[in-house]
């Protein structure tokens, strides 16, 4: 999963950059309005963190444009401005939460995950199943029929966008893009290797395999 960060404040930046990155997210940072517009409307994320005061354009009207342009990223607003109006208008220029600083991080957490479930419609709140594959959001664990299966934070994230993009075919580029979160060298395997390190904890001892390849597209998760 992917969330772009537009704050300003290098210490607050950083702050929530590590902890969404050890919650196993991608993160990509923009310290300006300007930057973050460009960044938003070419590229797909999941979620976004803005700080209303920016330099130049603030975040309200970086909210507002990127709303103009068709993004439809969900927004979680960071605001050191805590009356009933400034919250107010937060929503109405178009964003989706409404954080007051100084904030807790395990709060900003849970506001994207909420977030990211609304916009992405899964049925269950916190838990994704594809057959006897079940993947908790919150615990971070991850089951097939009766096991327990331990993953690192890169094949969670992996198994995570797979199983949010269930019986859809997802390219080598589209996986760099949100598990690595830089761009597609044609030359590297490291998607395959992490796919194949995914397989041998999914699918190796199991009868019906899950993960499948679409030679010369991809990637899709599905059961047989």
């Amino acid at each position: 999963m992917r969330i772009i960060i537009v704050e300003d404040d290098s210490k607050i930046a950083q702050f929530v950059s590590k902890g969404l990155t050890e919650a196993g997210y991608q993160i990509d940072h923009e310290s300006d309005a300007e930057s973050a517009i460009s960044r938003m409307v070419d590229a797909e994320y999941d979620a976004a963190v803005v700080d209303v005061m920016l330099p130049g354009m603030d975040g309200l009207s970086l909210i507002e444009t990127v709303r103009a342009r068709g993004v439809d990223t969900p927004i979680l607003i960071l605001s050191a401005r805590r009356s009933v109006d400034d919250r107010v208008r937060g929503f109405q220029k178009g964003g989706d939460d409404y954080l007051t600083k100084p904030f807790s991080f395990s709060e900003l957490l849970v506001r994207l995950q909420a977030l990211i479930r609304r916009s992405s419609k899964i049925t269950a709140p916190s838990v994704l199943e594809l057959g006897d594959l079940r993947l908790d959001l919150l615990s971070r664990a991850v089951r097939r029929g009766e096991n327990d299966i331990a993953l690192q934070p890169r094949e969670f994230s992996l198994l995570e966008y797979f199983m949010r993009n269930i019986g859809r075919v997802v390219s080598k580029t589209v996986i760099m893009e949100h598990v690595w979160n830089y761009d597609f060298d044609p030359q590297t395997n490291v998607v395959d290797v992490l796919v194949s390190r995914l397989r041998a904890k999914i699918d190796r001892d199991y009868e019906e395999k899950l993960i499948h390849t679409v030679r010369g597209v991809g990637y899709v998760l599905r059961q047989s």
